[in-house]
């Protein structure tokens, strides 16, 4: 069992940046993906940035691809998003999740969300 706790969303203006934090507790497998997604009002859940619980490989979804970088800090259990040169576009509600694929079927952990607004 796992518990996800995000924090570090908020309000800033186009251009700005943000940094998201995930704490968990619980175990991880020896195989998986901790993953940061976002769900905007009346869309579906998208998959932003991922990182392989085993080898620490990153992947990233091409809208944030240059301007968001995802780590994880074992020491401190804790994941990190770093978002730079935000856009109105990245307003949405901020999800970590950990699950053994990389997509929101394969999540079968989530944390509750910390909200992101981006004003132009």
């Amino acid at each position: 069992q796992m518990q996800l706790v995000e924090s570090g969303g908020g309000s800033v203006q186009a251009g700005g940046s943000l940094r998201l934090s995930c704490v968990w507790s619980g175990t991880t497998y020896g195989f998986g993906f901790m993953g940061w997604f976002r769900q905007a009002p009346g869309q579906e859940r998208e998959g932003v940035a991922f990182i392989s619980t085993g080898s620490y490989n990153t992947y990233y979804d091409d809208s944030v691809k240059g301007r968001f970088t995802i780590s994880q800090d074992n020491a401190k259990n804790t994941l990190y998003l770093q978002m730079n040169s935000l856009t109105p576009e990245d307003t949405a509600m901020y999800f970590c999740a950990y699950g053994r694929f990389r997509r929101v079927e394969g999540m079968e952990y989530w944390g509750q969300g910390t909200q992101v607004t981006v004003s132009s």
